[in-house]
């Protein structure tokens, strides 16, 4: 499984909307002002490279892991 991981404010709904209907699963980890929102799209290993096309045709800009990340790790990459 591949999880990316997007800002929420960088995306506008049509592209959120698409992603979703390519993801296997998707998250949203809510996060209070300063921090921003993140979305995790859990993505299995099959289908990752025509994803990560897709964000890159886009020009979305994703951090791209091999594990989940945890709340808090979110949040220690954020302070």
């Amino acid at each position: 499984m591949w999880y990316f991981l997007i800002k929420q404010n960088a995306l506008e709904t049509a592209q959120y909307q698409a992603l979703q209907k390519r993801a296997l699963l998707t998250e949203v980890e809510l996060f209070n002002e300063p921090y921003d929102n993140w979305l995790v799209f859990s993505i299995e290993k099959d289908n990752y490279q025509s994803f990560m096309n897709h964000l890159d045709n886009e020009g979305i800009a994703y951090e791209l892991m091999t594990d989940r990340p945890t709340r808090s790790e979110l949040l220690e990459r954020m302070r």
